[in-house]
Formats: structure tokens, C-alpha cells, sequence
């Protein structure tokens, strides 16, 4: 139906096998063009900067946590004064990137806490709301909610996340060194940059809960003026122009120089058939 496509989480083995059928046997490869934090935003009146480690929050999201003066929240933020507040969970009704890629941290970073599958719905039965605004709406709205959204449309307060030996807050710097600590995924594409993202890293200033985007092309197209248009248009978005563009429009990290390098070295390969 279309020559390229955009999504928030690389295609899976079947997904490959399947868009073989347009894209002919050597398949469809991936280009990360946006990188984007997601943020816990929070809602607690008087309670700034707060501080959640990986099974904290995995027990609040998993509602074990109950009340915001829990002594598991309390050993996080030692010397803050924390109100015995219910917390409201609040997460996307509507199957989502967003989830899949905050459950795949959740997964990642705390799995002794952490009992469900990574799917693009969210698994346990709480407060729901559409798409990321909608979140964000009744966070905002509601004393004691927490929730996740991409950090682009945060305004508010959000949790500054537990990494190794520190608490790190969301920052395009932060997000970025994630994605260049992550390893590709084995595809069947030489040069294929869907990412392993390192959710459960412990490298110091590095933030772990990123949403990539990637654009998906065909490795080849019959059209020779085809292939062409799709190099054009993949090398301008991942360049310094484009990302600078996204960024401003969008809130979105830019990707480094060391990924952009990779990503003009892969968009070459295509070719026509």
C-alpha cells in the first residue's frame, strides 16, 4: 500500500516474513529517525523531584503500591515528606507503541517485580485514557496520578527514574546514550538497525525508558526512480537538518553522529530490483 512506513516498534520475525510479499525476498530493513523519552508525569502537590527505582515502580503500575507514603517510595526519596495520597495509575486505552516500549522496560529493568508480557495494551485494569494528551489530561486533573506519556507532551512534573547508583530525569543527552549503548537485532538484513534497546543499562547519566521510531523501507524496489525518491527522502530526515526540524517540531532527541553514520551506510543499500 505504501513505499516506506513509520513505526514505534521494529517488526517482529512473522511481521518480516510478511512484507516479503511487497518488498520482494530480501525484505524490509529499519531506520531509527526519532528518539523520544517517556515520562512518568506525576501529579502530588508539594512532592518535587521525586525519585522511583525500576521495582517501585513496577509495583505502583502493577498496583502493589497502593498509597503514596509507602515505605518502598519512602526508601526512594529519603528526607521527603510524602503524603498518605491513594495513587491513581493512569494508562493509554488505545494499543500503543508507548505501552509496548514502557512494558519492555518494566520487563527489562525490574523482572523479579515485574509479573506480565510485553504487548501493545496495557495489561493490568486501571484508570484508562486515549493516546498520550488524554493521559496527560487526567494526570493533570487528578491528585495522586502517575502515568506515562511521551515526554514531548509533558509540562508537569515527572519521576526522575532509578539507573544503577543514581536518578536520572528524561533530556534528549539522556536518551540518546541509551540508544547508542544498544545493540541491533539479529535480522535477516545486513546493516539492519532495529535496536535491543538497553533498557536495564546501569551507564551513569543515561536514561532508559525511550521510545524509537523507526522508518521501514523496502531493501529493494523495481523502480529505480522509486529507490531513489526513498533514499532522498530517509538521508534528510536522518540528517542534521531533519533531526534539528523534529526536534523542534516534535520534542524529539536527534539522533548522534556515530547512529546517523550507520543509518546513511544502510539507507545506501537499497537499491532496484
Amino acid at each position: 500500500a505504501t513505499d516506506l512506513g513509520g513505526t514505534d516498534a521494529f517488526l517482529d520475525e512473522e511481521e518480516r516474513q510478511a512484507v516479503e510479499a511487497s518488498c520482494g525476498p530480501g525484505g524490509a530493513l529499519h531506520v531509527p529517525v526519532y528518539i523520544s523519552p517517556i515520562a512518568l508525569p506525576y501529579n502530588l502537590p508539594g512532592v518535587e523531584g521525586l525519585q522511583l527505582r525500576p521495582a517501585t515502580i513496577a509495583g505502583i503500575m502493577d498496583l502493589r503500591i497502593t498509597s503514596w507514603d509507602d515505605p518502598a517510595i519512602q526508601e526512594d526519596n529519603p528526607g521527603t515528606d510524602l503524603p498518605a495520597t491513594d495513587i491513581t495509575v493512569v494508562h493509554r486505552s488505545d494499543d500503543s507503541g508507548t505501552t509496548e516500549n514502557f512494558l519492555e522496560y518494566l520487563t527489562a529493568a525490574a523482572p523479579e517485580a515485574w509479573p506480565h508480557e510485553v504487548d501493545k495494551a496495557w495489561p493490568v485494569p486501571a484508570e484508562a485514557a486515549p493516546q498520550n494528551t488524554g493521559v496527560i489530561q487526567v494526570v493533570e486533573s487528578t491528585e495522586g496520578a502517575i502515568g506515562y506519556a511521551d515526554a514531548s507532551v509533558v509540562t508537569g512534573s515527572s519521576v526522575a527514574v532509578g539507573v544503577g547508583g543514581e536518578f536520572v530525569t528524561f533530556s534528549p543527552e539522556a536518551a540518546a546514550r541509551v540508544v547508542d549503548a544498544s545493540e541491533p537485532v539479529v535480522t535477516d538484513v545486513p546493516g539492519d538497525l532495529a535496536l535491543d534497546l538497553a533498557r536495564d543499562t546501569t551507564a551513569s547519566g543515561a536514561y532508559p525508558i525511550v521510545l524509537v521510531s523507526y522508518h521501514v523501507a523496502c531493501t529493494s524496489y523495481e523502480r529505480a526512480s522509486r529507490a531513489e525518491l526513498v533514499k532522498d527522502f530517509l538521508h534528510y530526515v536522518v540528517s542534521e537538518e531533519g533531526q534539528a526540524t523534529a526536534a523542534e517540531a516534535a520534542g524529539s532527541s536527534p539522533i548522534s553522529d556515530s547512529l546517523r553514520e550507520r543509518a546513511d551506510a544502510l539507507i545506501d543499500t537499497i537499491d532496484a530490483g
